[in-house]
């Protein structure tokens, strides 16, 4: 552990592991949870060694969404409350979204909720097939408020409409079919696609990598259609001169590991 967190546990590294650790309600979060989470991706964004951000759950479930204690709080809250509430879980969802460094999900037992949240903010995401997953707040009398960017970025309109208005239970199948998760596998084929990833992200520029991430980032949320070719084209010229990219370049040509590469 890197900090004094009570509801998690972060290992900062290469690989660096952020998990959930509460495993005796599931890891529900609470308003403790998902301070910590913010500050440990925020941390984790500026760590300059990491190239990789996995986030898991310990125990049964990755996430049974927001805990009971929690929910019987904010039951009691008027509206200003609620909305200081509601933007802390929304700026943890976006700091897991802006996060520089690529982010990568491990989902097993549920996913209910803000847990959905949690992992659709993510680039890639890898569920046991077996994963219960609903976006469960319209059965509360709720909605799916700070999730719904995420959810519908991942997701697109027409599969969010059908999963949030019901609110239905779904497996991992599903969830790979609507694009929620990247893949889902059976339970012991987990660990050899989790060290495919890493084996790919220890092959790749870092730098280039989080340049990577800014482009489509951009691409989606920023740039117009009309913007795209002189960005694009800046984004190039501009890798093209990096380290890494002469470094990269002349690798290639010399038919030799470039000097990022991880064994």
């Amino acid at each position: 552990m890197t900090d004094d967190y009570q509801t998690i546990l972060v290992d900062l590294g290469v690989i660096t592991e952020i998990t959930l650790n509460r495993p005796e309600v599931h890891n529900a979060m609470n308003e403790l949870m998902i301070k910590e989470l913010t500050n440990a991706f925020n941390s984790a964004s500026k760590y300059a060694d990491t190239r990789l951000i996995i986030l898991k759950g310990n125990g049964k479930s990755f996430c049974a969404g927001a805990d009971l204690n929690y929910m019987k709080n904010i039951a009691n809250f008027g509206f200003d409350e609620n909305y200081n509430d509601g933007k802390k879980l929304a700026l943890l969802f976006k700091s897991i979204y802006e996060c520089k460094v690529p982010t990568l999900a491990m989902i097993h037992g549920a996913a209910f909720g803000g847990a959905n949240g949690l992992l659709a903010a993510c680039d890639i995401v890898i569920a046991d097939e077996n994963t219960t997953f609903s976006f469960s707040e319209v059965k509360l009398g709720i909605g799916p408020a700070t999730i719904s960017p995420f959810i519908i970025r991942r997701i697109g309109e027409y599969n969010a409409r059908e999963l949030l208005l019901t609110g239905k239970r779904f497996k991992g199948n599903e969830a790979q079919k609507t694009g929620l998760v990247n893949w889902s596998l059976p339970a012991e084929e987990l660990k050899t696609r989790l060290n495919e990833f890493i084996k790919e992200f220890m092959t790749a520029a870092p730098d280039a990598v989080k340049y990577t991430k800014q482009i489509i980032s951009d691409i989606t949320n920023e740039i117009s259609i009309n913007s795209e070719v002189d960005y694009t084209a800046k984004c190039i010229a501009e890798l093209r001169g990096k380290k890494e990219g002469q470094e990269g370049m002349s690798a290639f040509l010399e038919k030799r590991k470039p000097d990022w590469v991880v064994n």
